[in-house]
């Protein structure tokens, strides 16, 4: 339905559209500086010139959207779709879809060419190193970007939780690739994980049994073959994939070993890199031994910086499962991570339900509870980080 716009010119339009694309949009407008009545009324525009109709979108559980558009448009947006036996509410989808193509993130992808790269990690275990990897993956995946997930860690919980199966040992796997081992193709590997947000761009390349003895076997090689060195092994193997992803987010077990260093270097800045364009998510806990533990993984992060003459970028913390019922420890830890400034806090996530269902039902966040204070502290997690490069 359309109401005139009190200037005439334009007119409120009232119509449906999926919630991960309103979501889109809004954000894709916002980075590009136009105003989403500006943007929809390019995608009308240009949606009703095309000979014919896009791929069908998917709009199950579409919700009200309202903006403003030219006088008429939406009446012969509206004629065009009856022209094309669609609905309202698919053409309007389709066309916001092809807008959003069209006009793609300005952080999608460094101006290098190579993929954002976020190592989450902290070697206590705990802490929700798995829901974080997995929460900020769906929001960039959502939001339009090609997501690659690895679950580096050999317990598996991040495999387990979007209910894809383990690689058995002896197979091929990511270890085996990093060990240098496989004639195989770490591409053949990685499963896309189904949700009415992501649009096959989150992709999961699972856990493996193997890694369990990973800092043995890598140790091992970076004595007996020549030119290899243990740092080198995680990117080494990953390299082939980067080309296909815009984001690599790596979900690393509770450990400072040789793993660790491994994907510390893959998350180094590289050559011709925005500073905070790559670089490590930490989360931790508001309470003392996560402080403690923190200062271990600062400790070896300088050190690893320092021998090898890299820059490796703290791209923020993220106090996770909090709740100020606990108490004075609690709020004077949560107080202390602020504190820090560098770096910073990048969202507060509280102690809820939602996530420990999805995880029952082997769902992702943000597919399972799209609308929870959970699923939103997760995008605001992947904006703040996205916008942090500079």
């Amino acid at each position: 339905m359309a109401s005139p716009y009190p200037q005439g010119d334009r007119e409120k339009v009232a119509s449906k559209l999926p919630v991960a694309l309103r979501q889109e949009v809004k954000i894709r407008a916002a980075e590009l500086g136009v105003d989403i009545q500006d943007a929809v009324t390019t995608a009308v525009t240009d949606w009703r010139a095309l000979p014919a109709p896009l791929p069908a979108v998917d709009t199950t559980g579409a919700e009200s959207f309202s903006t403003w558009l030219p006088a008429g448009l939406y009446s012969d947006f509206k004629t065009t779709c009856a022209d094309r036996n669609i609905s309202y509410v698919q053409g309007l989808a389709q066309a916001v879809r092809r807008w959003l193509d069209s006009n793609p993130s300005p952080g999608a992808a460094p101006a290098s060419g190579i993929p954002r790269r976020v190592i989450v990690c902290n070697q206590k275990g705990g802490v929700g190193k798995t829901a974080v990897s997995a929460g900020i993956a769906q929001a960039w995946a959502e939001e339009g970007l090609r997501v690659l997930l690895v679950d580096y860690d050999p317990q598996g919980h991040l495999s387990q939780q979007l209910g894809i199966d383990q690689i058995p040992p002896g197979h091929d796997s990511l270890v085996s690739h990093m060990c240098g081992e496989s004639n195989g193709d770490l591409r053949d590997l990685v499963i896309a994980i189904e949700g009415e947000h992501f649009g096959k761009r989150l992709n999961l390349l699972p856990s493996c049994f193997d890694g369990f003895l990973l800092d043995a076997r890598v140790a091992i090689k970076d004595v007996a073959a020549r030119g290899f060195h243990k740092e080198h092994a995680l990117e080494r193997a990953l390299a082939s994939m980067e080309a296909d992803f815009d984001v690599v987010i790596i979900d690393c077990p509770p450990s400072l070993g040789i793993a660790m260093d491994a994907a510390l270097y893959y998350g180094r800045r590289r050559q011709g890199e925005p500073i905070g364009t790559s670089g490590v998510v930490i989360p931790v806990l508001a309470e003392d031994s996560s402080a403690t533990a923190y200062g271990m993984l600062a400790g070896q992060i300088d050190d690893l910086s320092i021998d090898l003459t890299v820059d490796i970028d703290y791209l923020g913390l993220v106090v996770n499962l909090y709740d100020s019922r606990r108490g004075v420890i609690a709020t004077t830890s949560l107080q202390q991570w602020k504190s820090l400034g560098d770096p910073p806090v990048l969202a507060v996530i509280n102690d809820l339900k939602e996530q420990r269902e999805a995880v029952r039902m082997q769902k992702p966040l943000l597919d399972y509870a799209p609308h929870s204070e959970q699923a939103e502290a997760m995008r605001q997690i992947a904006r703040t980080v996205r916008g942090a490069a500079r």
